[in-house]
């Protein structure tokens, strides 16, 4: 896998940090917050509890998409000593 550049990684966190904040700001939660209901759950907790695993899964491929390969380890060469 090609290294990625760290200034476009910087800023890949960074969108990841203001769309974060933007989900959970003003207009977002005030578009939610109607007393309306789906399954008993009102919309605004639904859009919450769904929303926040969301965003830590698109954290979570976006790191492992990031992730250099690892290193081998320096396990073979402790066998070959002993």
């Amino acid at each position: 896998m090609k290294s990625a550049n760290p200034i476009r990684l910087k800023e890949s966190w960074v969108l990841c940090f203001l769309l974060g904040i933007v989900m959970l700001n003003f207009p977002f939660i005030e578009i939610f917050n109607k007393p309306n209901y789906v399954f008993g759950i009102p919309i605004l907790v639904l859009y919450l509890m769904v929303g926040w695993p969301v965003s830590i899964l698109v954290i979570f491929l976006f790191t492992r998409q990031t992730d250099p390969p690892a290193a081998p380890t320096a396990r073979s060469s402790e066998k070959d000593e002993e």
